[in-house]
């Protein structure tokens, strides 16, 4: 069976099985501008991926036919979420046609000789790695990467560059159905970053040892020339790095830490602080984005920045003019006063920092927190004690029933009439909701001029935001 999963050394034609992914969209698009003949099949084919990928002339295929492999591709690369059963792989493993993993074809094909890169942890992992891309990118350095989110400015999750350095997004998710280690580990990384590491994906984890020890692999991994660039608070993290003897720079606010954050200011749509390194002034900075998390994201980039060689002045450039990434903390329009704000939070330690920087831009408005748990570890009970307390920041607080609660044990399942009562206990007025189209008309009925409705998923909500938009509209 494992011979079935290798790269062949000539390689014309790739076909994607699960290609829309948005991970797997953006290799294909890279493969494709690379001069590879690139295919995929999915099922439930849609936009915004499907017109994504038919702009850039890959033809998707409906379904899992096993006829879709007719042609005999040289290579095929199989998504996550793709099991073995799947009638393509059945087909490919009986009639031998290579088959590699989605981090496999990174390495690869996108790394290759270039610098990787790499960014991990449980939070912050989008939007460090899209700020270092664009870090790179401002400076002249020509960048390639391959990020979680679409970035403002690029309007796209990833990017084909000339230049010698890749930012990845360094995913802890297992790889494939027959690779169960976290994607991470599939890329050499010249510099990494350490944001976080707290309890997730409990649907592949039982518990945060199992989740310390793909982090503790990653590190032993690390080339001898690699840099590790960790945050210094967080009970998992020193217990990871303690194992690990090569070269560490911590960054956060502690006195000791190599990189360290000051003064943080709100000063109007901007966030302004200083920097200190090794203990000296290393500038006074500028940054669009809002919140702590945010700045402490800001300095990971500045650290990683500064040590592949881009001068102090070119970092602050970069970091000004950054456009953002889409769903995080995005404000997706103003209708007669009422704000519509979209973020990806859906972890209990996200959805309170995403607060805090929220009603640190916007001290006055009436914060309408709105969120639908959906993930795996979300929609288990898990955080059950948790998730009250990370409202704390929000004025109203509405959630929507978990659509996806039947692929959770019965017995492991979050209870979100619970989370109701326990956020009403604690003087917040909150709601459940049982469909989307009633949260879209009590916004109607209940926003007002000034009213900040952010609405927290990591999943389309059943495009709840412009539903929103449309109905405040009208």
């Amino acid at each position: 069976m494992a011979e079935a999963f290798w790269i062949p050394e000539r390689v014309h034609h790739v076909h994607f099985i699960a290609i829309c992914g948005t991970a797997m969209a953006a290799v294909a698009c890279m493969l494709k501008e690379l001069g590879y003949r690139v295919t995929g099949s999915d099922a439930g084919v849609y936009p915004p991926i499907s017109t994504f990928l038919a702009e850039r002339g890959i033809n998707i295929l409906e379904g899992y036919d096993s006829a879709h492999l007719d042609e005999r591709p040289d290579l095929i690369v199989i998504g996550n979420a793709v099991s073995r059963n799947n009638l393509q792989v059945v087909r490919a493993i009986e009639t031998g046609i290579p088959c590699c993993s989605m981090p496999q074809a990174i390495r690869r094909f996108a790394v290759g000789d270039r610098k990787a890169i790499v960014v991990c942890g449980t939070h912050g992992k989008t939007t460090t790695s899209s700020l270092i891309a664009w870090i790179l990118h401002a400076a002249g350095l020509d960048p390639s990467f391959i990020v979680g989110g679409i970035v403002e400015g690029f309007g796209s999750n990833y990017r084909l560059g000339h230049g010698e350095f890749i930012v990845l997004e360094g995913d802890e998710y297992d790889t494939a159905f027959f690779d169960k280690e976290a994607k991470f580990l599939h890329y050499p990384a010249h510099r990494a970053v350490l944001t976080s590491i707290e309890y997730d994906h409990a649907d592949i984890f039982s518990d945060i040892e199992a989740i310390r020890r793909e982090f503790s692999k990653f590190l032993n991994r690390m080339p001898k020339d690699g840099r590790v660039f960790a945050f210094d608070t967080g009970e998992h993290l020193d217990p990871v790095l303690a194992g690990y003897t090569g070269e560490v720079e911590r960054y956060g606010q502690r006195e000791e830490s190599s990189w360290r954050l000051k003064d943080i200011c709100v000063d109007g749509e901007m966030t302004r602080f200083s920097v200190l390194h090794c203990g000296q002034a290393f500038g006074e900075w500028v940054s669009p984005l809002m919140g702590r998390h945010n700045a402490w994201n800001a300095l990971a980039a500045i650290a990683v920045a500064a040590s592949v060689g881009v001068p102090s002045e070119a970092i602050a450039s970069g970091l000004r003019s950054f456009p953002g990434v889409r769903r995080r903390q995005q404000v997706r329009g103003v209708i007669n006063g009422v704000t519509v704000m979209d973020d990806f939070a859906h972890h209990p330690t996200a959805i309170r920092e995403t607060l805090q920087a929220v009603r640190g831009r916007f001290p006055e408005a009436r914060i309408i927190a709105v969120f639908e748990p959906g993930t795996h570890t979300s929609m288990r009970a898990v955080f059950q004690e948790v998730f009250p307390d990370a409202f704390a920041g929000a004025d109203l607080v509405w959630l929507r029933a978990p659509t996806r609660i039947a692929k959770v044990p019965e017995n492991e399942r979050i209870s979100v009439e619970r989370l109701v009562a326990d956020l009403t206990g604690k003087g917040k007025e909150a709601r459940l909701f049982l469909d989307t189209q009633d949260i879209v008309e009590e916004a109607v009925r209940t926003a007002r001029p000034g009213d900040l409705v952010l609405v927290m998923s990591n999943s389309g909500f059943e495009n709840i935001h412009e539903r929103l938009i449309e109905a405040l509209k009208r």
